[in-house]
């Protein structure tokens, strides 16, 4: 890959978002549900990773795998979301600035997506070098990406659903889900959506040196992980549930390790 290439494909994917998340403001202030912004950042996110493979060329066996990796993992996450969206006014974690933000709220809203589409150039970045990385990979590598991929996908899908029977068989909204792999993290539905992005700098990286900008992939993981676990995710949301469960929580936080799976610390309670 020359450096023009690189810069041109970093200019196109970074607009693609810039215009994702513009579109997800617009469908905010129509609906005042923001649970929507997810839904199309991830459905974006994942057309943008997707298109970007099939354009690719020539094409090769990367390029198809990054196509599907990109349909497969937007379409399970993005229908979740969605279908969670459904059912809910509003996202309590944008509700929060949203009020706090008062009458500046909608240009806020606007500059706060546009910075989204910012910090997820990493992500979608990863998936463009991985599909346009050289067709001499070694299969071991590439069958490591793919077993990542799929425990990822996987794993997530495994911890939503848990997540959503516990909510469907509880009436006692004090509870806390503890159960299945909900019980070695308190975030398993995130551990899972960060392991999926290891997969890109697996199949991006040529050990050989031959290709010197597949380590840029690098940036997907680290990105998610900083904004999962740092910024906008596990913060936020452990805010929430402090405020909604109490006490339940608490002990939860106790027993359970925040992020990567680890036994319990000791029976969870609530």
């Amino acid at each position: 890959m020359t450096a023009s290439k690189f810069i041109l494909g970093l200019i196109g994917l970074s607009a693609a978002l810039s215009i994702i998340m513009a579109m997800a403001w617009l469908v905010w202030r129509g609906s005042r549900n923001s649970g929507w912004v997810d839904t199309i950042w991830t459905f974006g996110l994942g057309c943008v990773g997707l298109v970007g493979a099939v354009t690719t060329w020539p094409m090769h066996l990367h390029a198809y795998l990054v196509a599907a990796m990109a349909a497969i993992w937007s379409l399970r996450l993005g229908s979740h979301i969605a279908r969670r969206t459904r059912g809910i006014t509003d996202d309590p974690r944008y509700a929060k600035l949203i009020r706090e933000w008062g009458a500046e709220a909608s240009p806020r809203m606007f500059w706060l997506l546009q910075k989204q589409a910012i910090v997820s150039i990493p992500l979608a970045l990863s998936m463009w070098l991985a599909a346009n990385a050289p067709a001499s990979m070694p299969l071991p590598q590439t069958a490591i990406a793919i077993l990542i991929s799929v425990v990822a996908i996987a794993g997530e899908a495994i911890a939503d659903e848990q997540l959503r029977r516990f909510r469907q068989v509880t009436a006692d909204k004090a509870k806390v889900c503890d159960a299945g792999l909900w019980r070695w993290s308190r975030h398993p539905n995130y551990f899972f959506e960060w392991l999926g992005w290891l997969a890109y700098p697996v199949l991006a990286i040529d050990l050989a040196g031959n290709n010197p900008w597949g380590y840029f992939a690098l940036g997907a993981p680290l990105c998610m992980y900083w904004l999962l676990v740092h910024v906008s995710g596990i913060p936020p949301l452990e805010e929430h549930m402090l405020a909604a469960r109490g006490e339940a929580f608490r002990r939860y936080q106790m027993s359970t390790n925040v992020f990567f799976p680890g036994p319990p610390k000791a029976p969870a309670g609530g």
